[in-house]
């Protein structure tokens, strides 16, 4: 019994000892397996139904002449600018040169005309055309070049700087056009996608690759993200459409990346969603109407998320509202951190522009703010983007001479008490210290610490220690620059 119980026993382990080295085959990974396309993949038919709907955008613009008062002379050579009437040079100048007004004569004016091109398609069949707004700016006239050869006269509808779009109108009201429309959803990544325009004005071309990536950031100035497709896009492209394999606009080239100025495999599209919304606005008054918030932001920081107790670095942080703007009347304060608008999570400062940027002026959005350790939720009543921004005139500070200067060891710091405003004046700061590397430099004014006023070293020197008694790794401070407000979360070193 014993001897059998033993046998069973090692059938048991020898049955198991495999299952315990390789695990259970239902748990174990496979390698990746994909399906390779039969055949190569044909375009023609798309390209075949779309291109009838892209043109070749043509732009005259007037270009400033120098005045008439200018003196003739030779470039590189001012000692020849002001000659005397009679000198025997004037005459060698007048032949080669513009013709000089006599006394008393006032020169003619002789405007002279340049021209720049781009690329766009027309998504209505009255004639309206989208293309760039870089491509048509300070333009006078415009010509739009279809793929028969035909040229068309039109007229520009509106213009937007911040999305680079703008709207074109065939002057002629007879006609009717072939015409695309927006695609409705995005291309996930590796999706094939087709970019038909106008390259060094070659008209009609075609070229092919894939969308490599969602969500790039290329321009400061813009809201919005885009599409990078690595189809090959050049000068003259801009303006132009992506299409995807249902002949549908997935976006507007409008950037590339190339060190060289030629096509490198990196391109960048307005998503077609954003296109769409710009030029319902372009149509309906020939301006794009944004969102207003008038707060001014900044990211936050790792350092910055510690110091206030946040769990991850994401959110925008307002260093500055006007008492004018719908944040400040609905009381937003400086030093919120902005995680949410209507429950959309904003990761940076850019996701906040883009939110507040898309809501309609005159409507109510709700935020999700981080104050004093806790999320509160606050409703704004949004208005309508300035023109404009209005840029209040910063003060430059001079950094005041101390006559005792306080030393903060812990930041590598020379204070002392502003003798103009609230806070303590940077006086000197060691180039190799912690308040350097975060970009503090001589002259800046820190007027807060740990979201309390300090008006004096010692209220500095207290919150610091206050802060490494709450077992704080970093402290914040809000800091004056010559270029505005800013937050600062410098580390601090253990007691």
């Amino acid at each position: 019994m014993l001897l059998a119980s033993t046998l069973c026993l090692g059938v048991v382990a020898g049955a198991t000892i495999p299952t315990l080295l390789t695990g259970s085959p239902s748990a174990q990974a496979k390698a990746v397996e994909v399906t390779s396309p039969a055949k190569p993949v044909d375009f023609s038919g798309v390209v075949k139904a779309v291109k009838p709907a892209v043109v070749s955008v043509q732009v005259k613009t007037k270009i400033s002449t120098p005045s008439s008062s200018q003196s003739l002379g030779i470039p590189g050579f001012p000692e020849f600018k002001d000659l005397p009437k009679d000198h025997p040079f004037n005459r060698f100048f007048r032949r080669f040169g513009e013709e000089t007004p006599q006394e008393g004569e006032k020169q003619p004016s002789r405007p002279r005309y340049g021209q720049s091109q781009g690329s766009g398609f027309f998504i209505s069949e009255d004639g309206l055309v989208v293309t760039n707004h870089h491509v048509v700016d300070s333009g006078s006239e415009f010509t739009l070049v279809m793929d028969d050869g035909t040229e068309l006269k039109a007229d520009l509808v509106g213009s937007d700087e911040k999305s680079d779009l703008a709207l074109l109108k065939v002057q002629d009201s007879d006609r009717t056009f072939e015409y695309v429309k927006f695609a409705e959803e995005l291309p996930a990544v590796g999706e094939w996608v087709l970019a038909v325009g106008n390259p060094f004005g070659l008209g009609g071309s075609v070229t092919a690759g894939i969308v490599s990536a969602h969500g790039r950031d290329i321009n400061a100035r813009n809201y919005e993200s885009f599409i990078q497709i690595d189809a090959a896009v050049n000068k003259g492209n801009s303006g132009g459409p992506t299409f995807n394999l249902k002949g549908e606009v997935i976006g507007v080239n409008t950037a590339i990346f190339s060190p060289s100025g030629g096509n490198v495999g990196i391109a960048f599209a307005i998503p077609s969603e954003v296109a769409q919304d710009v030029v319902a606005d372009l149509q309906d008054g020939g301006k794009v109407k944004r969102g207003w918030l008038g707060v001014h932001i900044q990211n936050v920081t790792e350092d910055i998320a510690d110091s206030l107790g946040l769990a991850e670095a994401a959110g925008a942080m307002v260093t500055h509202t006007d008492e004018s703007a719908p944040a400040f009347k609905s009381g937003v304060q400086i030093g919120d951190i902005i995680l949410a608008v209507e429950d959309n999570p904003v990761k940076n400062t850019r996701e906040l522009a883009r939110l507040i940027g898309r809501a309609d002026p005159d409507s109510d959005v709700e935020l999700t703010i981080w104050r004093e350790d806790r999320e509160i939720k606050i409703e704004v009543h949004l208005g309508l983007f300035p023109d404009q921004a209005s840029i209040s005139e910063q003060k430059q500070i001079e950094p005041a001479k101390p006559i005792a200067p306080a030393e903060v060891e812990e930041f590598g710091l020379e204070l002392q008490v502003s003798p103009d405003e609230e806070g303590v004046v940077i006086t000197s700061i060691n180039p190799d210290s912690v308040a350097a590397e975060k970009g503090l430099v001589q002259g800046d004014v820190i007027q807060s610490v740990a979201g309390k006023k300090v008006d004096s070293i010692k209220q500095l020197r207290q919150q610091i220690a206050e802060a490494k008694d709450g077992s704080r790794k970093t402290i914040l401070m809000r800091v004056k620059t010559q270029n505005g407000i800013r937050f600062v979360a410098l580390p601090l070193k253990k007691s």
